[in-house]
């Protein structure tokens, strides 16, 4: 029976390859940080980062919240933006016509994230936001999509989103992919983001940054985050 280093093992042999031919026909450029960021964090909420929901995720507990907590602290602490999106419906009635899941029930079961138990659409308390910081309700996987965000950013001057969060297949992939449709440089926090399926974080972070965003560390991001204010003041 394959365990979950032996699947580690096949996808690093698979990287290994994969960025051989990526490079050598120009792919796996870098982006780089920019000069105004915003931390970006997708559906940590508490159907995704606690136990018991169809939507729950693997690492939220040992990776993904103490990652999240030393963003929110370096962007605390350097009057960053940040912007908490999480997802929820309003009308959860698969039978009814008028629901704002659109088609999305038919491949996921969304209705299990209903708007009336705020306690499942809920930031997750171990990284609550706090006064200033925006919680934008989205109904689709992109934060982007049907929602105000490009205009919040670029109101504010946001250069460089550093997105986070659940799911790497699903809905932090396509907020990278629209954010950089839009214009924003792209960074994907590495240690902050999740899924429920083994392998699927590191195949996506992989092909994400191949062709849409830099993945970088927490560390690294961390760094950037305290200094980039000092460094355009040079």
């Amino acid at each position: 029976m394959e365990t979950i280093e032996d699947l580690d093992a096949v996808l690093q042999r698979a990287f290994d390859e994969s960025t051989r031919i990526y490079k050598e026909r120009g792919f796996q450029r870098r982006i780089g940080f920019g000069k105004k960021p915003a931390l970006v964090s997708i559906d940590l909420a508490n159907a995704w980062t606690r136990p018991g929901n169809p939507f729950t995720c693997e690492g939220v507990d040992d990776r993904i919240i103490p990652s999240m907590q030393a963003l929110l602290k370096a962007c605390r602490a350097n009057g960053h933006p940040v912007v908490h999106v999480t997802t929820a419906y309003q009308i959860t009635d698969r039978d009814n016509p008028n629901t704002d899941m659109g088609m999305w029930h038919h491949k996921i079961p969304v209705e299990a994230v209903d708007l009336k138990d705020e306690h499942l659409w809920a930031i997750d308390s171990r990284i609550a936001p706090i006064e200033g910081e925006y919680v934008l309700l989205k109904k689709r996987a992109s934060g982007f999509s049907g929602t105000p965000l490009a205009g919040y950013l670029r109101g504010l001057g946001v250069d460089t989103i550093l997105v986070t969060g659940v799911t790497a297949t699903a809905c932090v992939r396509t907020t990278i992919c629209d954010g950089l449709a839009e214009g924003f440089r792209t960074i994907a926090v590495r240690e902050a983001i999740g899924d429920r399926v083994p392998g699927a974080v590191a195949w996506n972070l992989f092909d994400i940054d191949v062709k849409f965003a830099d993945v970088e560390s927490t560390e690294t991001c961390v760094a950037y985050l305290n200094s980039v204010n000092r460094r355009n003041e040079e």
